[in-house]
């Protein structure tokens, strides 16, 4: 399913217009985005967290040169499914 097709599921259950599905789908999005960036977790009880942990600083090495590198910290996003997602699926 891609996003259009989510809107469009979203619309006929909610029994919106697709504009509406479409604004409420962008900013439910957005709102997510800008509390990961913040360094809030989002959690939606029955389906899941949304977080932006901070991985660590680490050394690497470069895959054409063999050379060793240092990979800067950074924060990346992740979900854990809630329990009744994980069992909703099976």
């Amino acid at each position: 399913m891609n996003k259009a097709a989510l809107i469009g599921s979203i619309a006929a259950k909610a029994n919106l217009s697709k504009r509406d599905a479409r604004a409420a789908v962008e900013a439910m999005v957005s709102t997510i985005k800008a509390a990961m960036k913040s360094g809030d977790k989002v959690s939606l009880v029955g389906f899941g967290t949304f977080s932006a942990p901070t991985r660590a600083a680490r050394s690497g090495r470069n895959p054409q040169t063999g050379e060793a590198i240092q990979i800067p910290a950074r924060k990346i996003p992740k979900f854990t499914p809630g329990r009744s997602l994980r069992d909703s699926i099976q």
